[in-house]
């Protein structure tokens, strides 16, 4: 029973820790997060289709060679 009342204190300081360094966050606006999330995608898309290519590549050269 001891430990847990001496842990709480450690809790609710954390958290108020948390909470002030919430605050200083400078949060990016709507159009920063959308153009970066649309080129996340195109770069995942993108690498994708690479990977397919070089995959498809190997694969019809394995098969000629066996």
């Amino acid at each position: 029973m001891s430990e847990t009342m001496e842990k709480t204190p450690k809790k609710k300081g954390f958290f108020a820790g948390v909470k002030s360094e919430f605050k200083r966050i400078t949060w990016p606006a709507k159009a920063t997060v959308a153009r970066q999330t649309l080129a996340v995608v195109l770069v995942t898309i993108v690498l994708g289709a690479v990977i397919v290519i070089v995959d498809n590549i190997i694969q019809s050269g394995l098969n000629f060679i066996l």
